[in-house]
């Protein structure tokens, strides 16, 4: 068990809940969540629409989100758990069985915090739901550039004539290309001599800026606007 972790806003354990449309997917991780002291399970629901509407009952800190459910696919429920208002510090965590999902960056867009492979192993989905939770990404680092990069490429057209970059600095700028190749906020304070505070202080900032969600929306933004090169 492990009590490090908890909630970012109250300091009682992690709340979760979990929406998949498989039953057996959800025991199983209700059993290892539960077993944690610093996590809990406070729901489950089958698909998007029930999610919704057990995040709003709920108030979640985390929500595993399957992507693929019937009647409202975890898109969609991403989205409008992102959209209501009350819920705008729960997290979205999406869980998917393809490494190369275009679902998955779709859901990024719609708000998610983060993805997971369903065969990950139990260390590391504990680690991702703490990740979360405590408001940082988790977009899995094997699959992160490749499945951006792939799709971002198909929307170059939706950026013509757009630099929605314009609105920051020029370190807000090398911060977000950082971010954008998965660094944390101490991996950029040492690639730009800056301090972790200072770091985390520019990427509010930008966040802010750009009007993003998380930083899982930069890493998006990074590579759409073409800061990033997928490719590099």
């Amino acid at each position: 068990m492990n009590a490090a972790a908890a909630s970012p806003l109250t300091g009682a354990p992690i709340k979760v809940l979990l929406a998949d449309d498989e039953g057996l997917v959800r025991s199983g991780f209700k059993v290892l969540l539960d077993l944690e002291d610093d996590i809990t399970v406070v729901g489950e629901a089958a698909d998007g629409a029930e999610a919704v509407e057990r995040a709003r009952a709920t108030r979640p800190d985390v929500v595993l989100m399957d992507i693929r459910m019937p009647r409202v696919d975890g898109i969609r429920a991403t989205a409008e758990i992102a959209g209501t208002r009350g819920l705008e510090q729960v997290r979205v965590l999406i869980l998917t069985t393809y490494d190369t999902d275009e679902y998955v960056f779709d859901a990024l867009q719609a708000g998610a915090s983060g993805f997971l492979l369903k065969d990950a192993g139990p260390a590391e989905l504990l680690h991702a739901v703490r990740v979360v939770a405590a408001g940082e990404a988790l977009l899995a680092p094997r699959i992160t550039r490749r499945l951006i990069g792939q799709f971002t490429a198909r929307r170059t057209a939706a950026r013509a004539g757009e630099d929605r970059l314009a609105v920051l600095t020029e370190r807000e700028r090398e911060v977000l290309a950082l971010v954008g190749r998965g660094l944390s906020n101490h991996e950029i304070g040492a690639e730009l001599s800056l301090s972790p505070a200072t770091a985390r202080t520019h990427v509010s900032r930008a966040m802010a800026k750009l009007g993003a969600r998380d930083r899982a929306q930069l890493v998006v933004i990074a590579y759409r606007t073409g800061l990033v090169d997928p490719a590099s």
